[in-house]
């Protein structure tokens, strides 16, 4: 009789937590500069594309344009708290211009794949104040200049805090072993975000945030300073369309990032 009871009492204790996993409001890592800290609840997937996405990088002896088709970042839940991860870039094109000879290179490629997994330490919905350890590994399935060329990895710390119920603090930290320029070895590079996300009527939310990237390769150690605002649109409570654009801040920085993408919870 007790063993029965404890076993209801344990039921009792599931159940609950179980609809609240389910019922956990869906929240794409898109389309900020950060991540969030949440997880997706078990027995859900989310399928994040970025249906195109232009980078202009121009420099003063060259103009580099860089355009992705169906770049995807795919979350698996596994736990509560947990969650596994899959990304792949399956089309990038790189037009290189050199501004002394006008001579133009074109490349058009497959990217890299990513593996790796989230675990939320804090509050795996989001709400409050969240945080979450989000370790990943790059493999070099595509060529330079779409792909890296080598294997890399890193570890990203996302933290997230509501200010209010219509303000969102978000802050994501990164290291990097990222491939060197060449192709070959590693070093490495690490950032900070930090942004401000605010919710509209109509279920829109605006994101404004910031950068600042550092890079240790051995052939060109540099800063980057990025700025970003993004709007996305929560079209159904599992699906979610965004835009943005981000402008490079220093000399360093790329010029100019535009995107469109959605977000699908299955």
């Amino acid at each position: 009789m007790k063993l029965r009871c404890g076993g209801l009492a344990a039921i009792a204790i599931l159940v609950p937590s179980v609809a609240r996993a389910e019922d956990r409001s869906y929240c794409p890592t898109r389309p900020s500069l950060g991540t969030t800290a949440c997880t997706i609840a078990p027995k859900h997937v989310s399928v994040e594309t970025a249906i195109t996405d232009w980078t202009l990088d121009n420099q003063p002896d060259r103009r580099t344009d860089t355009v992705l088709l169906g770049d995807t970042f795919v979350r698996v839940g596994v736990t509560d708290t947990i969650e596994a991860q899959f990304g792949w870039t399956p089309y990038g094109h790189v037009r290189t211009r050199d501004k002394a000879t006008q001579a133009v290179e074109d490349a058009g490629r497959v990217g890299d794949a990513t593996l790796g997994f989230k675990a939320n330490l804090l509050h795996p919905d989001g709400n409050g104040a969240s945080i979450a350890v989000q370790p990943f590994f790059s493999m070099p399935v595509g060529r330079t200049p779409v792909g890296a060329g080598d294997w890399g990895a890193g570890v990203i710390v996302p933290a997230t805090l509501d200010l209010s119920k219509t303000v969102n603090l978000v802050t994501t930290s990164e290291v990097d072993a990222a491939v060197n320029l060449s192709g070959h070895g590693r070093h490495i590079a690490y950032s900070e975000v930090v942004g401000v996300g605010v919710k509209l009527p109509h279920h829109l939310t605006f994101t404004l945030d910031s950068q600042v990237l550092r890079d240790e390769d051995p052939e060109e150690k540099t800063t980057q300073v990025l700025g970003s605002a993004s709007l996305a649109w929560k079209a159904k409570k599992d699906l979610q369309f965004d835009l943005g654009v981000v402008a490079g801040l220093n000399r360093a920085a790329p010029d100019t990032e535009l995107y469109v993408g959605i977000s699908r919870r299955f």
